[in-house]
């Protein structure tokens, strides 16, 4: 069996001392040169070694600055309690059981009634070219893109109420179907992890190798009306998924 490569043995060096703390998140990682003087190697080995860190998420490249171990801390997405009705039902948004008290923005905010897109009609229920409000969100955690989001309801439901403004008021879209008795009574989601979109990649400002998982939920009102489809992509290094339910 062939030996590893050398930039591979560098890499698994700095990768264990990294994950065993040694190295701790926001300690400086030896740059290129560095890694040549410690390991005799050329600065393209150097170079690939922390590379392959980076594509997987331990290391960042601050311009200026240097290298360094990337701090993780960590959105827990609690997916039972975020969904909850004693969340939303109370006027609280369901992104306030995911943050423990950080800010959470929305910088990119598109809303209006557009023909439904043809895979998301009959998960609505809908005649393919039917109306749907869209909403179209991307959301920040300190400062930093962490999720895209497009959620479709039915116009002839939506149209015209809050959800299709820009501020859907307190506890969201959920209080507003209730408001008009369609409050959603069940969800289920559905969870897949893919390499991003090159359009996902820049807007989630996510570096080489760095996963997305999508999350698509489904909606549903009293005797399984479907209310809302809501497509979410996450930029999966920032993200730990939760779910709690009893045995």
């Amino acid at each position: 069996m062939p030996a590893p490569a050398p930039y591979r043995l560098i890499a698994d060096e700095l990768r264990t001392a990294i994950l065993t703390g040694r190295l701790k998140p926001g300690d400086r990682v030896p740059g290129e040169n560095t890694l040549m003087e410690q390991h005799g190697v050329a600065k393209e080995t150097a170079r690939r070694a922390l590379a392959t860190l980076a594509a997987e998420g331990l290391i960042e490249t601050r311009r200026g600055s240097g290298t360094f171990v990337k701090a993780f801390r960590p959105i827990r997405r609690r997916g039972t309690k975020r969904l909850a009705q004693s969340q939303w039902g109370e006027g609280r948004s369901i992104w306030e059981a995911d943050l423990d008290d950080r800010p959470m923005t929305t910088d990119r905010l598109e809303v209006g009634e557009v023909d439904c897109p043809p895979h998301v009609a009959p998960l609505l229920g809908l005649e393919p070219g039917a109306r749907v409000v869209m909403r179209n969100r991307r959301y920040l955690v300190d400062g930093e893109p962490v999720m895209l989001a497009v959620s479709y309801l039915p116009a002839a439901l939506a149209g015209g109420t809050r959800i299709a403004e820009a501020d859907t008021g307190p506890g969201g879209v959920y209080a507003r179907l209730a408001e008009v008795g369609a409050g959603p009574v069940w969800f289920r989601e559905e969870v897949r992890v893919r390499m991003p979109l090159p359009e996902e990649a820049e807007a989630l400002r996510l570096g080489p190798g760095s996963p997305v998982a999508l999350i698509v939920r489904h909606a549903y009102a009293e005797g399984g009306r479907p209310v809302e489809v809501n497509e979410m992509t996450l930029d999966a290094s920032r993200y730990l998924l939760e779910w709690e339910f009893p045995a």
